[in-house]
């Protein structure tokens, strides 16, 4: 459902992404991880259709993101770290603005947004202008707007910034819900306790590099970890294993 081949990004001299390849299927719950700088959401962009690539190719679905846009973006969706929302727009005019684009009916967007929405305590506040809400509730829109026309491929990039307690677990259950009808979900997260308990596979990356794609049992065995291994530790022994030559990084292949 979502599949990036040799994917690389450069920048003069920063070769962000290098020639990255993997394939998250339907049904599954990826999560990326790597330290600050990694090359996180330069590969999400690149995925999403946002940032062009220097070489390589990155499909939805089987259409080739820069190929057909139109196409491969109608079948994702995408929450990204810092999200840029129009000001002057009440919650719902943002709401109704992004269910034209993805072309909702009018009764399907009605029952979307109220059962979203209520979901995460935001009906009341609909009303008002997204410049008067929280880094909390402006979250909880840009998520509603993401999965309210129930994408195949559902990208987010550090979505839990913002979230209270309840919001986040609101959030792992739609997370699951999108997995059992068959989208794939791709989800980048700092919060490796939640990508051990949510994540079907992980993918490491760093310095641009993907070291290891994979279920964390076999994160575990490829690091020769004892059983009581935590996600996080098996994290920093391969970030920090790999940490002063980037450029010789070799993980398990995507």
């Amino acid at each position: 459902m979502i599949e990036a081949v040799q994917l690389s990004k450069r920048y003069t001299q920063l070769q962000a992404v290098d020639r990255l390849s993997l394939l998250v299927a339907p049904g599954e719950l990826f999560c990326f991880l790597g330290p600050n700088g990694a090359g996180k959401t330069t590969t999400i962009k690149m995925l999403t259709g946002l940032l062009k690539p220097t070489s390589g190719q990155a499909r939805i679905a089987g259409i080739d993101v820069w190929a057909d846009p139109v196409q491969a973006k109608a079948r994702l969706g995408y929450v990204p770290d810092a999200a840029t929302l129009y000001p002057e727009l009440t919650g719902l005019e943002f709401l109704d603005f992004v269910a034209d684009i993805y072309r909702l009916g009018r009764l399907e967007r009605v029952e979307r947004i109220e059962r979203l929405a209520g979901l995460f305590s935001l009906i009341g506040d609909l009303g008002q202008p997204l410049s008067s809400y929280s880094r909390g509730m402006r979250q909880k829109a840009t998520i509603i707007a993401a999965m309210m026309h129930e994408p195949t491929a559902l990208f987010l990039d550090e979505p839990t910034v913002g979230l209270d307690p309840r919001s986040t677990r609101t959030l792992k259950d739609l997370l699951a819900e999108a997995c059992a009808r068959g989208a794939a979900v791709f989800m980048s997260t700092h919060i490796l306790e939640v990508a051990e308990t949510m994540a079907d596979r992980v993918g490491i990356i760093h310095h641009g590099k993907l070291l290891f794609q994979g279920s964390v049992p076999e994160l575990r065995e490829y690091q020769h970890g004892p059983e009581s291994s935590s996600l996080e530790d098996l994290f920093l022994q391969l970030i920090e294993g790999h940490g002063r030559e980037p450029e010789k990084a070799a993980g398990r292949p995507g």
